[in-house]
């Protein structure tokens, strides 16, 4: 199956109330752009549950039926939905009840990807797999991925897979300038079995944009209490990486975040990157990357040097 080079992830404020309308700009505008593929997951919000029910909406809204034929909407579950021992990892229970409320939130038949979000390891993961196979025997997925799964562990998943007579379409691993842990050994994986690789958080939670070059901005993610990003990790020598990476990303004349995302894209291995977006401008930066992709080896070098 075919996705766009740029796919959008909704997961950042798509869940909260005040933002629903920004959030319909958005994915408008992503549409006319180009942008065909819509990534959630069940715990995407907040509150967990929240980004695939305004997304619903949306869809409801802005898409008449016909368009559903033209739009990639994949979710995912593996994370923590509800109380209890069937509210998270990747049991066949929790696995194929999640992607029925899903499916409702999001007032959908079916979706075009479900994914187990994360290997669960008190599951065997031939259940796990059996599941995702059943939501498309269901007709309720038309194709199935893994997220967060090692290399040792997505061979695994790739082979009862293949033998249950289902292709695992796409791995949806974090890969970035700044983590870059699938070069050892998934990429080779996911190529040798013919898998897609769609990463997450290509922009390393926004440190590699513009919004860190001189230093942390009270309202970043960094600064806040909770969440992803830890100011501690941003440490003077990080902060010196970035600002030299975007000196390199303006003799190509891109943004620092367009070279962050077409960097990826260099590689045949990736089939798209997901970006988040909380403005349309915003979202146009991003995908302008794909106005340059190509690098000559002495910029790749120079990118090496820094990163080392």
């Amino acid at each position: 199956m075919l996705l766009p080079a740029i796919s959008l992830g909704l997961w950042h404020n798509f869940g909260a109330v005040d933002e629903f309308e920004n959030g319909r700009g958005i994915i408008r505008r992503a549409f006319d752009r180009g942008v065909t593929h819509f990534d959630l997951a069940n715990n995407y919000g907040p509150p967990p549950g929240s980004a695939e029910e305004n997304f619903g909406k949306i869809l409801k809204k802005d898409f008449p039926g016909h368009l559903r034929d033209e739009l990639i909407i994949s979710t995912k579950a593996g994370y923590l939905m509800w109380p209890g021992p069937y509210g998270e990892w990747g049991s066949r229970k929790y696995l194929l009840a999640s992607l029925d409320q899903s499916l409702s939130r999001m007032q959908l038949d079916y979706v075009d990807i479900f994914y187990s979000h994360r290997p669960d390891p008190n599951t065997p993961v031939e259940e796990t797999m059996g599941a995702l196979h059943t939501a498309v025997q269901q007709g309720k997925a038309l194709y199935v991925g893994l997220s967060n799964y090692t290399a040792e562990q997505s061979a695994a998943a790739i082979k009862i897979l293949d033998e249950m007579g289902i292709h695992c379409l796409i791995h949806q691993p974090k890969y970035s300038m700044f983590e870059r842990w699938v070069e050892g050994g998934l990429l080779d994986v996911l190529e040798k079995h013919g898998v897609g690789c769609i990463p997450f958080s290509p922009l390393a939670q926004g440190l590699l944009t513009d919004r860190y070059l001189n230093g942390i901005p009270a309202d970043s993610r960094a600064a806040k209490q909770h969440g992803f990003l830890n100011a501690a990790e941003i440490t003077e020598a990080k902060l010196l990486k970035i600002k030299n990476l975007h000196q390199i990303a303006k003799s190509r004349k891109q943004s620092l975040a367009q070279m962050a995302l077409s960097w990826l894209l260099k590689d045949k291995r990736i089939t798209s990157v997901l970006v988040g977006a909380s403005s349309i401008p915003q979202l146009d930066n991003n995908i302008d990357a794909l106005l340059n992709i190509d690098y000559s080896k002495e910029e790749l070098d120079a990118i090496e040097e820094v990163l080392r």
